[in-house]
This record gives structure tokens, sequence and C-alpha cells, in this order.
């Protein structure tokens, strides 16, 4: 693939300020509160991010995003309102469940963090309906944790970077360090980047090499 190319090598923040340089600020995630993003990241699921759109549409319609409201609502009349993002019995009992976790915190997500602490990630992964990218995605944007979420575009963007063996979630999180170098704000930056760069540019190895990143070989140090 780098045949030609005069590769130069990176490290993991040296590939955050390159990307935000050249794509500028993503303002992920695209919601209004913390609320709307639990939901949001349930929805996203297995489709795409337009009927996501829709049914939080409806969502918000009917309960303005508040939780208590929310709560109230029954199976069916979650399901009623969140159809267009599909695999909707998962998702209404994945909702149900985060929020019935959540009420007795009454939603204040620093008293939860700080309740769990460091077994927070191993909490949310205990909850229905969420696998391992949700619980990044929500640790990274709800509860404020510089985590990196190694979803399918972070795989196929490393691989192509040059780092072996990263072909699913799990494989990806293992090799890449802490976020101990990047502020909170640039963590939710660098999941952004990396989608956005992903949608644009890693439809095909082609489409790769012909982006800002084609010369680009990235470094992760050993764990």
């Amino acid at each position: 693939m780098s045949k030609g190319i005069c590769m130069q090598q990176v490290t993991l923040r040296e590939l955050y300020d390159r990307m935000y340089e050249a794509m500028g600020p993503q303002g992920w995630w695209p919601a209004e509160s913390k609320i709307e993003i639990i939901l949001g990241a349930i929805l996203v699921q297995n489709t795409n991010w337009k009927n996501v759109e829709r049914s939080l549409a409806n969502l918000r319609q009917e309960t303005d995003f508040e939780p208590a409201k929310i709560i109230q609502l029954n199976q069916k009349q979650l399901i009623a309102l969140i159809t267009p993002s599909g695999f909707y019995q998962n998702k209404s009992k994945a909702i149900l469940g985060i929020f019935r976790w959540l009420e007795p915190y009454d939603f204040n997500f620093q008293e939860v963090k700080r309740t769990f602490g460091k077994n927070l990630r191993k909490e949310l992964l205990s909850l229905r309906g969420i696998g391992e990218e949700t619980a990044d995605a929500l640790l990274l944007y709800v509860f404020d944790e510089k985590v990196f979420v190694a979803d399918r575009y972070a795989q196929k963007l490393f691989t192509y970077l040059g780092v072996e063996k990263v072909t699913n979630y799990r494989l990806l999180k293992q090799k890449v360090p802490a976020l101990s170098d990047f502020t909170l704000l640039q963590a939710q930056e660098f999941h952004g980047l990396i989608d956005e760069f992903g949608k644009r540019n890693l439809k095909n190895e082609t489409a790769f090499l012909c982006s800002f990143l084609a010369d680009t070989k990235l470094f992760i140090p050993i764990k």
C-alpha cells in the first residue's frame, strides 16, 4: 500500500494534531444534552444516524428528553417512538434499563462516576444492550472519561496506518494506550475526527491513498 510513498511515523497525539489541523473541530457528539447522548448511543446501534434522528425527534416531542417522562413510558409506548431506528425490542429494553439504573442517582452523572470509580465501565457492560463500543461512548461523552472508542472506522484507519492485528474492537482497545496527553475535549474530538475521516476516506484503499494521511504510519508503544 505504501510503495513509493515516503512514510512519516507519528504518535497517537501527533495523529490527532494532524487530523485536527486538516479537518477542524467536529463538535461531536451531535446532541444538546447528556440524556440525548445516552439515547443516541443506544439507538445508533446497527443503523445510521438519519434513522436515529427520526427516533430522537419523536422522543423529544413526547418527553422533551426529561428522564422522569422517559421512565414513565412503558415498553410499548417507547417502541412506537423509536421504531425508525430498528431493533426496537432490544433498544427499548436497553433504554429503560439504563434509565432505571441511573434513576436512584437522580441522573447525577458525576455521582455515578464517584460511586463506581474504576468499575464504571464494567458496570455499564453489565447493563442489557450496552456493549463495548456503547459503553466507551458513554464514558467519553456522558461520564467525561478520556477513553478511546475502538469502533470500525478506527480499526480500519489504524490498519491502513500500519498497526497490525486490530481487526476487532477488543484487539484495538488493548493496543491503544490511555489518552493521558489528551484533554477531555481532545479525546472527544479524536473520536469525531476518526469517524468523519472514515466516512470520507475509508471506503476503500484507493480513497485512503488519496487522503492527507496516505504518507502516515502510526507508532503505538507496546503496553
